[in-house]
């Protein structure tokens, strides 16, 4: 059935590869094919790679001008004639990866999140900071009706950590465990490594302290600024069991090298484009694990989805405020000065 939208509406658009090229322009109502569905957008988290974007130190391709935002959730407005299992007024959340190629070998594994054809929201394709946007129906998930959408919208950071934490580190209840980086993937991984029984100390700068208090208030993580060697070595004086490296800079993989213990683990999470510059002979003579994590599958999203609507993981306490989409350069500019954890955006 065809639906009757406003055919414009108010999008944040990344229009250019210089710094701060990013305006609010009016788009068209997206046209959608056989196999999508046109979803009204409730909310939509600001990322990291959105600031990224918006100060022009990125390190990915970007289809200029494209809309902003893949954290998102809202209700589906319009089916696809080939659609099965959606209806209109469904509430949902969407995976990041509109484009995957079913024919690469990693998409067959189901690891489509590693199909180097993949293109994403808000960098390949038109994102969801405007009032709706089209989304192939093969990476909808259903959300209970309890939980709010500005809680919704956040699933995605939410199943990166749960892939770092969860599934690409090895923690056991009694692990004492480092996490670097107290941005909205750092904290989150934090917490996540709490649920699954470790000590966690998160580790930031002086300028981190209002985030560091965050962890500590709400998910119980105990908070270091400057040096974690003490806190790592405390125990037997080894190092800690594992570091979850969320910080966006190169350098803190020296960190982790130094701070984990031999035949211990460090899972890479943050992006780092920076030339390393150290000797990483360490990684060999201690016999550590190095593994990265990008983005997420299927039945990650499933998981986290359990996680929040039973109440067992809770994002509200990183939410630092909800603002009009036209109000973007304020949401934007305290993640990006650090005065709140994660800035939610509303479509008008």
């Amino acid at each position: 059935m065809a639906f009757c939208a406003p055919m414009k509406s108010p999008a944040v658009v990344n229009y250019a590869p210089e710094k701060g090229s990013v305006e609010i322009r009016e788009i068209e109502k997206p046209a959608i094919g056989a196999e999508d569905v046109l979803l009204e957008v409730a909310n939509v988290g600001v990322c990291g790679s959105d600031l990224h974007q918006w100060t022009a130190d990125h390190s990915w391709p970007v289809n200029y001008p494209v809309v902003l935002g893949h954290e998102f959730g809202g209700r589906i407005v319009e089916v696809g004639k080939d659609v099965e299992g959606w209806q209109e007024g469904d509430r949902v959340v969407s995976e990041t990866a509109a484009i995957i190629s079913k024919d690469n070998p990693m998409t067959r594994r189901g690891l489509y999140n590693l199909d180097n054809t993949r293109k994403g929201f808000g960098y390949g394709v038109n994102g969801a900071m405007t009032k709706y946007v089209r989304v192939p129906s093969r990476i909808l998930h259903h959300i209970p009706d309890d939980l709010p959408f500005e809680q919704a919208c956040l699933t995605e950071p939410c199943c990166v950590a749960y892939n770092a934490v969860v599934k690409n580190a090895r923690i056991e209840p009694g692990d004492r465990v480092i996490v670097l980086g107290p941005g909205t993937i750092g904290i989150l991984c934090a917490a996540m490594a709490k649920l699954c029984g470790a000590q966690v100390a998160l580790v930031g700068l002086q300028q981190d302290a209002h985030r560091l208090e965050i962890a500590r208030k709400h998910y119980g993580c105990e908070v270091i600024i400057g040096d974690a060697k003490p806190w790592a070595l405390e125990r037997d004086g080894l190092g800690c069991d594992g570091v979850i490296d969320a910080a966006g800079a190169s350098v803190t993989l020296k960190i982790a090298l130094d701070l984990v213990r031999p035949a211990g683990w460090i899972s890479k999470v943050g992006w780092g484009p920076q030339p390393l510059g150290f000797n990483i002979d360490p990684l060999v003579q201690k016999n550590i694990t190095l593994q990265g994590s990008f983005s997420h599958n299927w039945p990650i999203w499933e998981r986290v989805i359990a996680l929040l609507g039973s109440g067992q993981f809770d994002v509200r306490p990183i939410i630092g405020g909800v603002w009009p989409v036209t109000e973007w350069h304020e949401a934007f500019e305290k993640m990006h000065q650090g005065e709140v954890v994660k800035s939610v955006l509303r479509p008008v």
